[in-house]
């Protein structure tokens, strides 16, 4: 309807507004995905915007790092033309000429044609279209086959949280011994990491897909009771610093070894005070000895990075695998 077009326009203008003044605060490396609707297309806008109050060369300080994530329906006759296509297509909707990071995404490692979606997106960093090639979500072995075969990523973006260390697992280890920069989503656990959910009973009914996806981590974890008693940690800690949960929860992963980067939700402007502060947080020995006393208590969640959500179908049902 046209009330419904004309939301959407006021949102995209916010949504853009939103995005030039977090780079203007000094947030300017962007991260998003060839298959989030839109979004491209905004921070091409932004970027419009940006160059008309301060000139062409403020490009030259923003980071954009997208995605490449194939469908998984066309793995099996993966079709290499598809790498230039895609990321030609990021390119004209961001508008710009090169993009800082492009990260590959694979489903299905049955489908072993990752390593051939790595050489045309190696080839299109040698064309220049490209300055440094990411992956995310891969597990160990699978990076060891990219560094044998010199395709070896500069950064590997994952799940990494407090709730959730698969990382710790050897990948960690892998990265630093391969000069891999980690970069990490799902920092404050789409939200659970914060005050609105200290003291308060499990929800029953969640409302997003990105919700169900974290009550699952911390059920993986250990369960509602020892996530309370992590938030009441948390909160302890943050209340002698002066901040939030999630901003204490964000640098207590980024101050772990191998993690370069966390990324933080970018939706609205009022959470840019509370992200500004996570790379000045400095933990005592003692806060992080009582966050440890907690996660030794934990169970989870176990296995290679990304496991789970790959084979197990609890976790996998929530993905949309197929929207390129």
């Amino acid at each position: 309807s046209s009330g419904h077009s004309l939301d959407r326009k006021i949102e995209d203008e916010q949504a853009v507004a939103d995005t030039v003044a977090f780079i203007e605060a000094g947030i300017t490396t962007l991260d998003f995905g060839d298959i989030y609707t839109g979004v491209e297309e905004l921070i091409g806008k932004a970027l419009v915007e940006l160059s008309k109050k301060s000139g062409a060369s403020a490009r030259d300080q923003i980071q954009l790092h997208t995605k490449y994530v194939p469908n998984e329906k066309f793995l099996s006759n993966f079709d290499r033309t598809d790498v230039a296509t895609i990321v030609n297509r990021s390119l004209s909707r961001l508008g710009v000429d090169q993009v800082d990071i492009v990260q590959l995404h694979w489903w299905k490692y049955e489908d072993r044609h990752y390593l051939a979606a790595m050489e045309e997106l190696f080839k299109l960093k040698t064309a220049g279209k490209i300055k440094h090639i990411g992956v995310t979500n891969f597990d160990v072995d699978r990076l060891k086959e990219m560094v044998a075969a010199g395709f070896t990523p500069a950064s590997h973006q994952i799940q990494y949280s407090i709730l959730d260390r698969r990382a710790e697992e050897g990948m960690a280890q892998f990265c630093i011994e391969n000069g891999i920069g980690i970069l990490c989503y799902g920092t404050v656990a789409g939200g659970f990491l914060s005050e609105k959910f200290l003291n308060q009973p499990e929800p029953k009914a969640v409302e997003t897909r990105s919700s169900v996806k974290y009550q699952l981590i911390i059920d993986e974890f250990g369960g509602w009771d020892l996530f309370q008693n992590l938030l009441s940690t948390l909160n302890e800690i943050a209340i002698s610093h002066k901040t939030d949960i999630g901003t204490i929860a964000s640098a207590w992963v980024l101050n772990r070894p191998a993690v370069k980067a966390v990324i933080v939700g970018a939706r609205n402007i009022s959470h840019m005070d509370s992200n500004l502060k996570i790379p000045n947080i400095k933990f005592t020995e003692g806060e992080l000895l009582e966050i440890a006393e907690v996660l030794k208590k934990s169970k989870g969640p176990k296995g290679p990075v990304y496991h789970l959500e790959r084979y197990f179908d609890k976790h996998r049902n929530i993905m949309h695998t197929n929207n390129n």
